[in-house]
């Protein structure tokens, strides 16, 4: 097609009729590439077509239904059911490993997230054993009932209820989820792992906002390992 008939052809908009596929067909955006800042992005989970067979599609789908089971188990302690958050402690500290589920969409956000000394005392970056013993300064597992947001030596916090047998002794413990400086990516990027809380759920401190909000009280919070 010559310069002039081309010319007037776009004209009457039938010029990027007879252009080639790859001139008028524009890239998907790399939507994988997403700087860590403590948090994954929002997620949304991929038709089955492109999932890889034997692979979860969720980095939390094997604590998911045990979580599940829990808000039935304490339905009582629940009028919030639409979120929870789930800390699955079978992942090294380096790992985003604290995930907020929606369980209306299926979305997840997912954090980096600190385990107490008690449970790595060789401070290896993985939770070797959970407690719920006063002064063990380990992390408890089982399910909390997330509670008021106060300020204290942390800063901004928010109180957690133990439900079960395994964790009852949080209030006494004062387990909590509250920001530290020592979950982040500068301390993974120096040390391959995050520092130790108490026994508390310490998050990094500018991701603290996001979590208290969309956790909010009342809602369950369910650390596992398997």
């Amino acid at each position: 097609m010559d310069r002039r008939t081309f010319s007037r052809l776009a004209l009457t908009g039938l010029g990027i009729a007879v252009l080639p596929p790859s001139v008028t067909r524009a890239e998907p955006e790399d939507l994988t590439a997403a700087k860590g800042t403590g948090a994954a992005p929002l997620s949304s989970w991929a038709p089955p077509s492109a999932r890889t067979p034997g692979v979860p599609d969720k980095p939390y789908a094997r604590l998911l239904d045990r979580a599940r089971a829990m808000l039935d188990t304490h339905a009582g302690a629940f009028a919030l059911r639409d979120r929870i958050a789930i800390a699955d402690f079978s992942m090294a500290s380096r790992a985003l490993r604290f995930h907020i589920v929606d369980l209306v969409s299926g979305q997840a956000n997912s954090y980096l997230v600190a385990h107490g000394r008690g449970s790595d005392p060789e401070h290896s970056g993985w939770l070797r054993s959970f407690s719920n013993e006063p002064g063990s300064l380990a992390t408890s597992d089982g399910a909390y009932k997330t509670g008021e947001i106060y300020h204290g030596v942390h800063g901004a916090a928010m109180r957690l209820i133990g439900l079960d047998s395994r964790n009852n002794n949080a209030e006494s413990r004062a387990i909590v989820i509250h920001g530290a400086d020592y979950v982040g990516e500068n301390q993974i990027a120096t040390w391959g792992k995050l520092g130790r809380s108490e026994g508390c759920f310490a998050v990094a401190p500018h991701m603290l906002p996001q979590v208290l909000g969309m956790l909010g009280p009342g809602r369950l919070l369910y650390a596992d390992k398997v």
